[in-house]
């Protein structure tokens, strides 16, 4: 080695020397301060990285949760279906003895057998709704009025026969045989189908007037059952607006009885029965 490179040699060791010595001399190797700054910043890292994750982490079930929340179905009508099925299930299900739904979609529960008071013609009510119907009587006929039951509690046997005898009067009409059973039920409630059988609707008719037909409305006796019934727990059952619900054609003298409550409301909010308790 030349002189003059074995004099840098000695500097460049020189210098190095006297940087090993500081750093002895403060009690740190640089190996160590190397290796102890690679750790932090590895663990600020760390730190930084799964900070960033979770909050994105959170944002994410967040946001998922909300959309899972606010559209679990693509199709809003079948939430609404969904939803209507829902409430029918519960409105069913706390459905009071006065509130008991019978159409032709939902028929008379099986082996229903009511308890029945009788009255002097002969016709019979659930016992349950008799002090009502009396008082509602005696106040009519206190108004000057001459109100007349002609039709209450019906077997299942009455049913069927009244059944039979619409269909027959239909063959007689010239109704063809196939639509004969559709075109009945649209008058005559099916056996079972019928709320008559419940013996909580009584068909009242005016004296003066016996016919069920749409005139019974003008008599005086509908006119003030229409206007007073519900203040006994009664209410026009299949009013003009409604059969596309009721699934029944306007009856201006078969009424109801649902409860004092019910009916005040029913008669406030012009409902029937199947509005009443969201089932349409």
């Amino acid at each position: 080695m030349s002189y003059r490179k074995q004099q840098r040699y000695r500097t460049c060791r020189g210098r190095c020397g006297q940087r090993r010595r500081r750093f002895r001399k403060n009690g740190v190797r640089l190996p160590a301060v190397i290796i102890g700054t690679v750790l932090i910043l590895i663990l600020c890292g760390r730190v930084i990285l799964t900070g960033g994750i979770g909050g994105i982490t959170g944002q994410a079930a967040e946001s998922q949760a909300v959309e899972t929340a606010a559209s679990p179905d693509t199709s809003s009508g079948q939430q609404d279906s969904r939803a209507a099925r829902s409430h029918q299930l519960k409105n069913a299900q706390e459905q009071e003895w006065n509130l008991l739904l019978v159409n032709p979609w939902n028929p008379i529960p099986e082996n229903y057998e009511p308890e029945l008071t009788y009255l002097r013609n002969g016709q019979a009510v659930d016992s349950r709704c008799y002090p009502e119907l009396q008082q509602m009587m005696d106040d009519c006929r206190a108004a000057g009025f001459d109100p007349l039951i002609c039709a209450s509690y019906r077997t299942m046997e009455k049913r069927e026969a009244l059944f039979e005898d619409k269909e027959a009067r239909l063959i007689r009409e010239g109704c063809p045989e196939n639509e004969v059973e559709a075109e009945a039920a649209k008058v005559v409630a099916y056996p079972g189908t019928s709320e008559h059988q419940l013996g909580l609707a009584l068909d009242i008719v005016d004296v003066s007037y016996q016919q069920l037909d749409t005139e019974q409305e003008n008599t005086p006796v509908q006119q003030w059952l229409m206007k007073n019934s519900w203040k006994y727990g009664f209410v026009l059952r299949y009013p003009t607006d409604k059969s596309d619900i009721t699934g029944i054609i306007y009856e201006p003298w078969h009424y109801r009885y649902v409860g004092k409550e019910a009916a005040a409301e029913m008669y406030e909010n012009k409902l029937c029965l199947e509005e009443y308790l969201g089932i349409n």
